[in-house]
C-alpha cells in the first residue's frame, strides 16, 4: 500500500467519526500535513521498513494525535474514535490483530473496526 493511500484509509474514519476536520496539505517536499482551525499543524509520517497494517496503524495513532488536540482546541469532547461501549470515557487504539490494523476498546480488547472502515456517527 503506498503512503498516500494508507493516509486516505485513515481519513475515511476522521471524516466518519471527527467534529474537527483537518485541512491537508499535500507537498513534495513536507509530506503531509493536517491543518485544525485554530492554525496548528501535525506532518504526518510513513512508517520506516513496516507491512502495510503497520502502517496503517501508525497513522493512525498520528492522526488520532492531531483529532484530540484539534477537539480539544474546539472546546468539544476530546475522544477520537469514540469506543462504542464507552462513549465520551476513552478512544479506541489502534493496533495489529492478525495481521490487520484495528480500532480497538482498551478497556475489553475487543476488536471495533478495521481501521478506515468506521461507520459515520
Amino acid at each position: 500500500m503506498e503512503f498516500a493511500e494508507a493516509v486516505d484509509t485513515v481519513l475515511r474514519d476522521l471524516r466518519a467519526q471527527c467534529a474537527v476536520q483537518p485541512e491537508i496539505r499535500w507537498d513534495d517536499g513536507f509530506g503531509i500535513t493536517l491543518w485544525a482551525p485554530d492554525g496548528s499543524g501535525q506532518g504526518l509520517t510513513p512508517h520506516p521498513d513496516g507491512t502495510t497494517a503497520e502502517l496503517l496503524a501508525h497513522l493512525a495513532d498520528q492522526v488520532q494525535d492531531w483529532a484530540v488536540e484539534a477537539l480539544w482546541s474546539e472546546g468539544v469532547s476530546a475522544v477520537w474514535p469514540q469506543c462504542p461501549t464507552h462513549p465520551d470515557t476513552h478512544p479506541l487504539s489502534a493496533t495489529l490483530r492478525a495481521d490487520a490494523a484495528v480500532w480497538v476498546c482498551p478497556k475489553r480488547g475487543t476488536t471495533v473496526a478495521r481501521i478506515g472502515e468506521l461507520k459515520t456517527r
